[in-house]
């Protein structure tokens, strides 16, 4: 059994791998919890939809900052993991600190989300079916986006075809050229449309953020996956599309089942399916021998052959007995035979008559023969009606194959199972 760690040996073995991992991050969020101490440090953190971090910016960096950090501002932090053994905690320490995005465009930015999500753009999203067979791709040929997303989908999903709609992805002309493509792209009866670019600044992606391609995605009857910038990038394009990818490589990892994954799912089912065959076809094939094997001990045939074999016997017995007698009364032979020949007749007789008797109860009292007299289909109205049908006082008929007879119910009881 391995050595148990101690508290402090656990938290020394995070903290050097955590700060031996993250030496220079850069993470966006929302400021929360903001405190400026009064020596100098400031202390807050740093959120998300999902999660939250705790965040250090210690008296010399906090002096250089040209902004005061205030409740709610989104901002992007410079620094690295550092933690706090005692406690067990890690935290952000902050090197720098800078506003995301510029005022203009980031009020631009809030104000475009609020009037598409009060018009209803962000809900109803389209499902994305689970094999497709044709995507169209819509991004800059030169870019290094496609190329990821290329890779992607010869390595995951080669069954699919890829088609690619060469747009402007960036610049003043870019919007109107993604929009032209999402538009072009809805006609191709394709399966899903992948609308993407490499990451940049946020007036690189700002084409994203324009109202005309929001309109072109959420009037697209083919669903839409916006796989724009980096993973912290978070566009107009990403709310109204059907399904937001952080990276273009992620867009195909999420949209393209894997081969592998199938391959040995096929093999496991391919292989539970044979192994479940054998041992049903096991299983009916020793059901059947049994089901033989009785028909045989219960037939008819074998019981005629036992009742054959009873009078062998039978016989056989009588022949020693007289011949034991014959020896016995030689003297008396003219009269013994003629008398053991008249018993020998009678028996026989009476065996055969048995026989006989036998094979005459054993055909009145076939089951088929018995049903067929008894039965009597119940008809009323010309038609075959369930007998738990009829009412009490109603008229029917009781029709067989020789006779059909008008009856009236008297009484009607239940019968209890």
């Amino acid at each position: 059994m391995q050595k148990p760690l101690s508290v402090s040996e656990l938290n020394n073995q995070i903290k050097s791998l955590l700060e031996s991992t993250f030496l220079y991050i850069s993470v966006e969020g929302e400021v929360s919890r903001v405190t400026y101490h009064s020596s100098g440090h400031l202390y807050f953190s740093l959120k998300d939809k999902n999660s939250s971090i705790s965040c250090v910016m210690f008296r010399g960096n906090n002096a250089k900052l040209k902004f005061r950090v205030e409740e709610g501002l989104k901002v992007i932090v410079q620094g690295a993991i550092s933690v706090y053994t005692p406690r067990g905690s890690y935290q952000i320490n902050c090197i720098s600190m800078e506003p995301s995005g510029s005022g203009a465009l980031a009020l631009a930015y809030e104000q475009l989300k609020k009037k598409l999500e009060a018009k209803g753009y962000f809900n109803n999203k389209k499902e994305l079916p689970r094999y497709p067979k044709l995507i169209a791709l819509i991004t800059s040929k030169t870019g290094a986006a496609l190329q990821d997303m290329l890779r992607v989908a010869k390595k995951r999903w080669p069954l699919t075809k890829l088609i690619l709609i060469d747009t402007l992805v960036q610049g003043e002309e870019a919007k109107n050229s993604i929009a032209n493509s999402i538009k072009l792209a809805d006609k191709l009866n394709a399966d899903i449309i992948v609308v993407s670019r490499g990451g940049g600044s946020v007036e690189d992606l700002w084409a994203f953020n324009e109202e005309i391609v929001a309109d072109a995605i959420y009037k697209a009857k083919t669903p839409i996956v916006s796989a724009v910038g980096h993973e912290i990038d978070f566009l107009i394009s990403d709310f109204v599309a059907d399904l937001r990818a952080p990276t273009p490589s992620a867009a195909m990892e999420m949209i393209l089942p894997d081969i592998n994954e199938m391959r040995i799912y096929t093999d496991n089912t391919l292989e539970n399916f044979h192994n479940v065959f054998k041992r049903v076809i096991l299983k009916k094939s020793e059901e059947l021998k049994n089901i033989y094997y009785s028909y045989r001990q219960n037939s008819i045939p074998s019981r005629f052959e036992l009742l054959q074999r009873e009078i062998l016997s039978t016989k056989n017995n009588i022949n020693q007995r007289v011949k034991v007698l014959f020896e016995q009364r030689y003297e008396e032979l003219s009269y013994l035979k003629r008398e053991m020949t008249n018993k020998m007749a009678n028996i026989l007789l009476a065996k055969e008559q048995l026989l006989n008797f036998a094979l005459s109860n054993l055909e009145a009292n076939k089951p088929q023969k018995k049903l067929k007299e008894s039965y009597a289909q119940i008809v009323k109205n010309n038609k075959p009606t369930p007998l738990k049908d009829i009412a009490k006082d109603e008229v029917f008929e009781l029709v067989s194959p020789e006779v059909k007879i008008e009856a009236k119910a008297i009484s009607k009881t239940a019968v209890k199972a």
